[in-house]
C-alpha cells in the first residue's frame, strides 16, 4: 500500500475505484470534506430526505443525486463514480445488513437515490490546528461510535434514536472543540454531550457499537458528536427492500474545501 496521507480526494477517490484502497478515511485529504453516503430507492426518497431536515445534528445534508441512477455529484466531486469510490460499502436488505462490498457496480439499480451527509471527521482537522489530539487519529484506528437514547425526530418510515460519535479530552479541550465545531453545522457542528455516556443511554463505553475503542486517560471526559451512523439506523429500521450505505468511518472524500463550510 502506498502513502496515501498525502494523496489529493481524486486520487483517493481513484484508489478506492482500483480496488487499492479499503481502510477507513479518517486523518485523510486534509482540508476536505467527507461524507457519510446512504442510497436507497426512488420511492423512499422524499421521506429520507425529510428525515435529515428534521435532524440536522445527525443528518447535516450536503448534497443528492439529481435524479435516480444518478452515479455522480459534479457540485462535490469532481468525474464521481459513487459505486465504487468510497472505500467499503454495506448492503441491508430488508432492513439486515447481508453483506459489505468495495464495488457496488454488480447491484446497481436505476431507481437508486444517493445522499451525502456530512461527516465529523472534516471538524477533525480544526480540532488539531488548534492543538487539540484526536485519539482515534492518534491511535490510528477508526473512531468509536455508540447507539444512545437520544431519539430523532421520525419523517415518514424513518425511525431512529442517535448514534454518537466519541473523542476523549479534558474538559478545558472539550469546551474549546464546543466553540471550534459550533462554526461547522453542516459536519454534524457542536458536541451533543460530554461527560457521564449512562446519561445518554451508553452503558459500556469501552465498548462502542461501531468502529474501534480508544483509550481514555485520567483527568479526560468521552466528548460526543452526533454522527452519520444514525440515519443508517433509520433506514435499518424501515426494513426496506434494498438499501446501501458507507461502511462506517469509510467516507466518501469530497473536492469541498472543509473552510467552505466554516460560520465566521
Amino acid at each position: 500500500m502506498q502513502d496515501v496521507t498525502a494523496l489529493t480526494p481524486y486520487q483517493l477517490r481513484q484508489l478506492c475505484r482500483s480496488g487499492q484502497f479499503s481502510r477507513n478515511t479518517s486523518g485523510l485529504a486534509p482540508g476536505f470534506v467527507q461524507a457519510n453516503m446512504a442510497i436507497i430507492p426512488a420511492a423512499y426518497a422524499a421521506d429520507f430526505l425529510q428525515f435529515c431536515h428534521f435532524n440536522p445534528k445527525p443528518c447535516p445534508l450536503l448534497g443528492m443525486a439529481a435524479k435516480p441512477g444518478a452515479v455522480d455529484m459534479p457540485a462535490l466531486a469532481a468525474e464521481l463514480d459513487i459505486r465504487t469510490d468510497l472505500p467499503r460499502y454495506r448492503v441491508f436488505r430488508q432492513g439486515e445488513l447481508v453483506e459489505e462490498v468495495t464495488d457496488l457496480s454488480a447491484l446497481w439499480r436505476d431507481d437508486l437515490v444517493t445522499f451525502l451527509i456530512g461527516c465529523s471527521f472534516s471538524f477533525e482537522e480544526s480540532l488539531l490546528a488548534d492543538g487539540l489530539e484526536i485519539r482515534n487519529i492518534t491511535e490510528q484506528v477508526n473512531v468509536p461510535m455508540y447507539r444512545t437514547n437520544l431519539a430523532c425526530q421520525s419523517a415518514g418510515v424513518f425511525s431512529a434514536n442517535m448514534v454518537v460519535s466519541m473523542r476523549p479530552m479534558t474538559p478545558a479541550d472539550a469546551i474549546r472543540a464546543i466553540q471550534i465545531c459550533s462554526r461547522f453545522p453542516q459536519v454534524h457542528g457542536a458536541p451533543v454531550h460530554f461527560g457521564d455516556p449512562a446519561a445518554i443511554g451508553i452503558a459500556d463505553i469501552t465498548k462502542p457499537d461501531f468502529g474501534d475503542a480508544v483509550s481514555i486517560k485520567p483527568g479526560e471526559v468521552p466528548v460526543f458528536w452526533a454522527c452519520g451512523v444514525t440515519p443508517q439506523i433509520a433506514i435499518a429500521n424501515a426494513k426496506l427492500d434494498f438499501c446501501i450505505s458507507h461502511a462506517p468511518g469509510h467516507m466518501l472524500i469530497t473536492d469541498l474545501s472543509n473552510s467552505k463550510l466554516a460560520m465566521l
